[in-house]
């Protein structure tokens, strides 16, 4: 007898979307791999079309028409009414005897932990913070941008980099090596030149995020506007965790500390120091990793929690992606 089909986890980010399918057991049964999930910028329909795609293609690798369980982890699912509204779409498609949808950065956590506890802060292109305990406690937060009260993640930065290089050019702010470093990445000679560039769209709006490793070499070299950003980015990300472990009680044991995304996973040795400093100080308890694990172990792992698959099942599937 043929294994059967328990997890169909998903994670879903906003440039790239990993499924697997997952036996009960913890066998891997398929893979697949598809276009990012982004509702917000093409519109649910389109976004769950994409979706639909990447899934059919490991459920029919799988040979499983469906799962026990859905597990999906996606990008944009950061407010209840949105994590409804996600559920409802995957139910839709009739994928799984049950729907469970959580926000992307929950993956990067449990990824990371042998057990769903634990705070994980994800630095990328955005910011996010979520926390879990094994009795279902979760902390998180909006990380819906300036609008939450976020501060930071790789877009930010290279916005907040630009700020004060033109600043620094004109005369209305202090005098930083960005307002050299920056133009001269797109070739260019000055900050002039560069502002006028990004207005008339002759360096497209998406190529800003090629800022943000300037502004860390520009730090590493010493420029002091340069690294108080990075500091200010550390005071951040150390806030939020700090938050989610006074909220989950879990500030006063030791506690695991995943930090993920493209700008922490990059381990620039400022930010790196800055944040283990400061966690030192405000949680001392806390145990902080650069998570280097695939996100859709992480979902996976959360399915299997969610049908109480036994211990070696985790380790199992853990094996699998090399963990």
């Amino acid at each position: 007898m043929g294994l059967t089909a328990g997890v169909l986890a998903i994670d879903a980010g906003n440039s790239k979307t990993d499924v697997a399918v997952v036996a009960h057991d913890g066998t891997v049964l398929a893979t697949a791999r598809g276009a990012g999930f982004r509702p917000p910028a093409v519109g649910l329909e389109t976004a769950m079309t994409a979706l639909t795609t990447t899934v059919t293609h490991a459920l029919t690798a799988a040979r499983a028409p469906a799962v026990a369980h859905v597990s999906a982890c996606l990008a944009n699912s950061d407010l209840p009414r949105e994590e409804e509204q996600l559920t409802e779409a995957l139910r839709s498609r009739a994928w799984g005897t049950t729907t469970r949808v959580r926000n992307d950065t929950f993956a990067v956590l449990r990824a990371g932990v042998t057990e769903p506890r634990g705070v994980a802060v994800v630095c990328g292109a955005g910011i996010n913070c979520v926390g879990m305990r094994p009795d279902g406690r979760t902390a998180r937060f909006p990380a819906l941008g300036r609008i939450s009260g976020d501060w930071g993640g790789g877009w930010h930065l290279a916005e907040e980099a630009l700020w004060h290089a033109a600043r620094a050019q004109d005369g209305r702010g202090t005098a930083t090596a960005l307002s050299h470093t920056l133009p001269a990445h797109f070739g260019l000679p000055d900050m002039a030149a560069l502002i006028e560039a990004l207005h008339f769209g002759h360096v497209p709006p998406a190529r800003r995020h090629e800022l943000t490793p300037v502004l860390f070499a520009t730090a590493a070299e010493g420029d002091g506007v340069a690294r108080a950003v990075i500091d200010r980015q550390a005071e951040e990300i150390v806030t939020m965790v700090t938050v989610a472990l006074t909220r989950l009680d879990l500030l006063g044991e030791e506690t695991p500390v995943l930090l993920g995304g493209s700008v922490l996973a990059a381990r620039h040795a400022r930010l790196d120091d800055r944040v283990r400093s400061l966690l030192g100080e405000r949680a001392p308890k806390a145990v902080p990793r650069v998570v280097t694990e695939s996100p859709v172990l992480g979902a996976a792992l959360l399915g299997l929690d969610h049908l109480s698959a036994p211990p070696e099942a985790h380790v199992r599937l853990r094996g699998h992606y090399g963990g």
